[in-house]
């Protein structure tokens, strides 16, 4: 192939790669793979003189694709040169007092207010023309909506989803297949959202990391008197540190040990120069400024050889392969294992067992396959499912295909809904695991959640299980029996309908006056009307019940159960007050308790700092932690448990 062959062909496949990753619809390459080819092609267009019209390198972004209002930007927004050496990076700020800060890995978002109020929220688009989406920052969690400032002020920020609440969003979602693949993806479907309750439930946050124009104010020709000047005014500013090339090393390690440790995405670092005028009059090349560069992870990598694929049947029948290798050490922790995600990357990387291939962590936190150098491309795809034995097919997903097996009676699909049933916050029958469910399931012990109060018929047979005796039959059965005696939210919540959590639950039941029968009849129009439950979970809600299989198992079951009704002590002293935990308990058995015991009393137990909120609970109150930080910042007293008891007028 010629070189000018090959720019076209990587021109092609980044841009496609681009329109899935900026859309938010997929990701099709890991951003280690994206850099490679990129890198790939900037060298062949530097030595031909060839660039395309369409090539990435010279071209700020990917066009939008919603159905939002358009607007061109003031100031075009430029991308960021990048290099993957700290020496560069100490060179390139030299003598010059910089700014070295996260080069967070969400959406950008350019922001205008005036008159001390948001007027304009719009995203980065192609650099030149975004997507106007001032409703949805209205509601982002930490964004101010009204400042003390009343010229007009123009910043940019990164919209962020922070890793908690992407896993809380997807653990939501039934079918693996519809997860969202990682926290960018999801914040930018949420960001461009056309219904902003949507983006509302969604935990959006924006981190500053430029302030464009503040008219009338002095800030010394400093970078840095800017961003504390926005922390004034009530902005969440990307941390930054203070160097130049003498301390640089020491500021990268700081940034590489802390990235494992963060709750939001970063892929990168930026480095500005805190002196204004000097950065402004470096001007800008046709597409980066001269005034910052970023500098991305130089991901450590390490050969190994691929020893097995083992494939992993989930309760939605999606089968996903898991490349496990011999151990090899990787920015401090020793690796084995990494999700090769579906069939198509199986296929990408040519996989076959004895390969060498190269592993390294995306962002340094997760394991991927970089390379395979081998390439034998020998690896069967299994027709038969791991678990049942059942047949398999590949179905096409989006833009990718993925192994499925089709039996509806596969016990992986039984054992994770009784793993989910059993499980703490559920109806909470210690002692048995997924090995005993499996066991259990493969011997017709149960079939249906009420068959879990019947497993005295199999004395006899459990008691000569392997592994089991008369002391492990007894354990399970005194288990079992504890846990009749729950609340008909523990038992909504068990069932696994696709999006209800165990506060949806609580809320739903509460607007059921707590009645079983109101619960399993409740139209969605009528379920829309409790707080917090939108269109979405109330349609899986109301179908679920539709199912007469699914309704009869739900009335056998409540055969089984004491249900005790959710006492709510209204006229305590936290009634109608909110609180957020962090931190370890001691007075509690977990966060769990607690929040039961606040609820009990009238309160509400929420998972994030907000303006809402009236305290936050951590037992080390002069923490640093983001949540901390959060409260101090909107005036929300931070206590600890023992404060919080006093408050109740009751001790623990």
């Amino acid at each position: 192939m010629s070189k000018a062959d090959r720019i076209k062909q990587l021109t092609d496949k980044l841009n496609e790669a681009a329109r899935e990753y900026y859309s938010g619809t997929g990701e099709i390459m890991s951003n280690y793979e994206y850099d490679k080819l990129y890198d790939e092609l900037l060298e062949l267009e530097r030595e031909t003189g060839i660039v395309l019209a369409g090539s990435p390198t010279n071209r700020v972004g990917y066009e939008t694709l919603s159905e939002l209002p358009k607007e061109e930007h003031e100031t075009p927004m430029l991308s960021l040169d990048k290099t993957k050496s700290v020496e560069e990076l100490a060179a390139f700020a030299g003598a010059h007092r910089s700014l070295l800060s996260w080069k967070l890995d969400g959406l950008t978002v350019v922001l205008t207010y005036r008159g001390g109020k948001l007027e304009k929220a719009v995203t980065r688009g192609n650099g030149y023309v975004g997507e106007v989406i001032t409703p949805n920052a209205r509601v982002f969690i930490n964004l101010p909506t009204e400042i003390p400032y009343q010229g007009e002020l123009i910043i940019r920020g990164e919209a962020v989803i922070t890793y908690s609440d992407f896993e809380r969003i997807n653990a939501q979602i039934e079918k693996d297949e519809d997860k969202y693949k990682n926290p960018r993806n999801l914040c930018s479907g949420s960001v461009r959202q056309l219904n902003n309750e949507i983006t509302a439930r969604r935990n959006v946050r924006l981190i500053v990391f430029a302030l464009i124009k503040a008219d009338g104010v002095d800030f010394g020709n400093s970078r840095e008197a800017q961003f504390e000047w926005l922390k004034s005014q009530g902005f969440q500013v990307v941390e930054y540190r203070i160097v130049n090339q003498d301390n640089m090393e020491e500021a990268v390690r700081y940034f590489s040990e802390a990235v494992a440790k963060n709750d939001f995405p970063s892929d990168g670092l930026v480095l500005l120069y805190d002196d204004i005028a000097y950065g402004d009059s470096l001007g800008a090349t046709a597409k980066f400024p001269r005034n910052s560069i970023a500098f991305k992870w130089a991901d450590e990598t390490a050969v190994t050889t691929l020893t097995g694929v083992e494939w992993s049947a989930s309760r939605t029948g999606l089968i996903n392969p898991v490349a496990v290798f011999e151990p090899v050490e990787l920015e401090g922790t020793t690796v084995s294992r990494a999700s090769v995600h579906n069939v198509s990357i199986v296929k990408e990387l040519k996989l076959g067992i004895g390969d060498r291939i190269t592993v390294y962590k995306a962002n340094m936190i997760i394991p991927q396959i970089a390379e395979n150098l081998t390439g034998s491309d020998t690896l069967a795809i299994p027709d038969v499912c791991p678990v049942c034995g059942g047949r398999t097919e590949i179905r096409q997903t989006n833009d990718a295909k993925a192994l499925y097996c089709i039996n509806p009676d596969c016990q992986a699909k039984h054992i994770k809904s009784f793993e989910h049933f059993v499980s703490r916050n559920a109806l909470n029958i210690d002692g048995i695991s997924s090995q005993t469910l499996e066991k259990f399931i493969d011997r017709g012990f149960i079939r249906k959640y009420s068959d879990l109060y019947h497993l005295d018929r199999y004395h006899d047979e459990i008691v000569r299980m392997e592994g089991f005796g008369e002391k492990s039959y007894e354990n399970i059965i005194n288990s079992v029996e504890t846990s009749r005696n729950t609340s008909l939210a523990r038992v909504i919540y068990g069932l696994g309908i696709a999006g209800i959590g165990l506060a949806n639950a609580k809320v739903i039941c509460r607007h059921c006056d707590e009645n079983p029968d109101k619960v399993a009849g409740i139209s969605a129009c009528e379920l829309t009307k409790a707080e917090g439950i939108g269109t979405v979970l109330a349609e899986a809600f109301e179908n679920y019940f539709k199912n007469q299989s699914s309704k009869e198992e739900f009335y056998e079951l409540l055969k089984e159960l004491k249900i005790h009704k959710e006492v709510r002590d209204t006229s305590s002293p936290i009634a109608g007050k909110t609180f957020v935990i962090t931190g370890s308990v001691n007075h509690f058995a977990n966060r769990d308790e607690l929040k039961a015991f606040i609820e009990t009393m009238g309160g509400k137990a929420a998972g994030s700092v907000s303006s809402k909120t009236d305290y936050l609970i951590n037992n080390d109150t002069a923490s640093s932690s983001s949540k901390n930080k959060k409260a101090r910042e909107l005036g929300i007293p931070v206590i600890s448990e023992e404060d919080f008891l006093k408050l109740t007028g009751r001790n623990q």
